[in-house]
């Protein structure tokens, strides 16, 4: 298989290893790319499962961070905690404000200014599995029921774009959630002015862990995992399934194209329950080799 035959007729090249059951870049249809996670603030512990390496480390400056690498694809989330007064009509919910950013240095294909619809749909799929997991309860942010709250901004944002963005962005959430760490707040009753307590901090109650998994649908029949940008390019269509750790589906994003049998969304559902198992069991490890003794 020649280099010219994949730029020329690159959907033929495919084809050709897709009867083999396999890809260009060597991996089975349902083999993920490896997997980096780089999580906290500070460079210590390293532990390496499989094909899948953790690392502690990204962002200083934010309550919580993490980097994802699937393959090229680079995605890095900080978690900036801020107070506010809750919402007339949510007196007893703090906030929760994601943001998936795709910077013209990330592929060609994007361009710098206000955020593209590919962002826009990005985060709004972010939102969406935060709501529909619930992941963090919003009433878990509320400090004094209609006075103060906490607003978590939640920036994504993708560095090397190489496909599967909204498998490593919830990785990315995730992994940067587990992170944060939030200062003891109160009011004093006299002056009615908060308190911040930088010595006393709290982990964020994280009631879920939803992880995503993305799959390309090929000729309308064939479904390959983790896809590469190219592969989204050639796919006929894709899905993205969204579990927790209980077996719950929590999302099914399925964006147009080439449309799913009962039985190959069943085996998606399947296939991302076992992925969940894989990414929680490694978020764990990792988290608990971090966390001082």
């Amino acid at each position: 298989l020649s280099v010219c035959s994949r730029t020329v007729e690159p959907l033929e090249y495919y084809r050709r290893f897709l009867k083999e059951n396999c890809r260009p870049d060597g991996r089975e249809l349902g083999e993920f790319r490896t997997t980096t996670v780089n999580i906290g603030k500070c460079l210590s512990g390293i532990i390496i499962m499989g094909e899948v390496l953790l690392i502690s480390g990204s962002i200083t400056t934010a309550d919580g961070s993490a980097l994802v690498k699937f393959g090229n694809t680079t995605v890095i989330c900080g978690v900036k905690a801020e107070l506010a007064a809750p919402a007339v009509d949510s007196a007893n919910k703090g906030y929760i404000v994601p943001n998936v950013e795709l910077p013209s240095l990330c592929a060609e294909r994007f361009r710098s200014g206000p955020p593209g619809e590919e962002a826009q749909a990005a985060s709004q799929f972010i939102a969406d599995v935060i709501e529909n997991s619930q992941m963090i309860v919003k009433e878990d942010l509320c400090i004094a029921n209609g006075k103060l709250a906490w607003v978590l901004y939640c920036d994504i944002i993708c560095l090397d774009y190489d496909g599967n963005l909204l498998d490593a962005s919830v990785f990315a959430l995730l992994a940067a959630l587990k992170n944060v760490q939030l200062p003891l707040v109160t009011i004093n009753e006299e002056t009615g002015l908060s308190e911040v307590n930088l010595k006393q901090k709290n982990p964020l109650i994280i009631r879920k862990h939803p992880v995503a998994t993305s799959f390309a649908i090929f000729d309308d029949t064939l479904l390959i995992v983790d896809p590469t940008a190219e592969e989204e390019d050639l796919a006929t269509g894709t899905a993205t399934i969204v579990t927790d750790e209980e077996g719950r589906l929590c999302s099914v994003h399925k964006p147009g194209g080439s449309p799913l049998t009962g039985a190959k969304l069943q085996d998606c559902i399947t296939r991302a329950i076992t992925r969940h198992k894989e990414v929680k069991k490694l978020i764990d490890k990792v988290i608990k080799s971090i966390t001082p003794k």
